[in-house]
């Protein structure tokens, strides 16, 4: 008896040791409501992380919260730390009071918040601790050069769905529109666009028997650009003869109606964020930009299905945006489009049930 709990004692010391020498996980990925396989946003942030444990041999893990609220997110962060994380990749706006709040709680753990800037529930602190990463895309630009290519390929009856009327979509709507309408004036076509926000970031009948009626009435392609609400839309494409504009990825896989997508440039955004941490060049406190000019947003062409837009065209327009020669309004006060000055585009604002 006394042998077996001298080994009992023996192996837990052991344990404890090793524990100790352990430091569990190095990077935490948090999702919000979407998975590590929603095709989009959460996607392409977590193949970020992917690739960079891939080549550096570092580990991670993923949390899924089990609702899209800042206590919930509080809570898996709190788990991360407690798994020793060095690092939390948090992909969205729905993040912002989370990471308010776990930057000061966690000082010694770096936060980067995709999509957002940490501020409190009143919303009029904006403080970004130096452990905190703030990573904003030029939504407007990559949603500008999915107007201008869709309409430059042939198009003229237009539709876009957000997935809500937050700040980053509404940039991306914005940016579509402005993108073609400029087509519109270089081609002497006119141009129509219904416009909707879907309150939805998920699968939704009501999104799909929408975009029906659209593709139905005339409506040639739709920029579908929330999360996995986007699959509706191209079930709706299938079965109509419609086509699609893909959001925050390469989405060419997910649908043969996908012409293209207005992509963020998440997955060498979250690497080279990771990277610059780990050689100590990182530096918090400050939002990171991406945008044309840093290869931070981009449109699919590799992959895509256009009947005539070409590479030339599309490097002819993307570089005016690097340049500074185009920069799209980028206002989000009103969300429905009709602060915006348009000369050939005639957009029609509509709620999800009356289209």
């Amino acid at each position: 008896m006394t042998k077996r709990i001298s080994y009992v004692l023996s192996v837990l010391l052991t344990a404890f040791a090793l524990a100790g020498c352990g430091k569990g996980i190095d990077i935490a990925f948090v999702t919000d409501m979407g998975t590590i396989n929603d095709g989009s946003f959460n996607q392409g942030a977590y193949e970020g992380v992917v690739s960079f444990t891939d080549s550096t041999g570092k580990t991670s893990k993923v949390y899924e919260p089990d609702g899209a609220t800042t206590d919930a997110y509080l809570k898996n962060i709190k788990s991360a730390v407690r798994d020793g994380a060095d690092v939390v990749v948090c992909p969205g706006v729905l993040f912002e009071e989370a990471i308010y709040i776990a930057q000061k709680k966690y000082p010694k753990v770096e936060f980067i918040l995709l999509d957002g800037e940490p501020h409190n529930a009143a919303g009029d602190d904006l403080t970004i601790k130096e452990n905190t990463i703030p990573v904003m895309f030029s939504e407007e630009q990559a949603g500008f050069l999915a107007g201008y290519s869709a309409v430059r390929d042939g198009n003229t009856e237009l539709g876009f769905v957000g997935g809500t009327n937050q700040d980053s979509i509404i940039q991306f709507g914005y940016g579509f529109v402005q993108g073609a309408d400029y087509a519109a004036i270089e081609m002497g076509v006119n141009v129509t666009v219904k416009y909707c926000y879907a309150n939805t970031f998920i699968e939704s009948d009501e999104v799909k028997n929408m975009t029906s009626a659209w593709y139905k009435g005339g409506t040639q392609v739709i920029f579908a650009c929330g999360g996995a609400m986007g699959r509706s839309v191209m079930s709706a494409a299938e079965e109509n003869g419609g086509k699609v504009i893909g959001v925050d990825i390469d989405q060419s896989t997910m649908s043969d109606t996908v012409i293209t997508s207005a992509e963020k440039m998440l997955t060498n955004a979250v690497y080279n964020c990771l990277g610059s941490y780990y050689n100590g060049t990182l530096k918090g406190g400050e939002v990171v930009e991406m945008n044309a000019a840093n290869n931070g947003i981009a449109l699919e062409m590799e992959n895509s299905r256009f009947d005539v837009f070409s590479q030339v065209e599309y490097d002819a327009i993307f570089s005016q945006l690097a340049s500074g020669r185009i920069v799209p309004y980028a206002s989000v006060a009103y969300g429905n489009t009709s602060d915006l000055e348009l000369m050939n585009t005639e957009v029609y604002y509509l709620e999800l049930n009356n289209g």
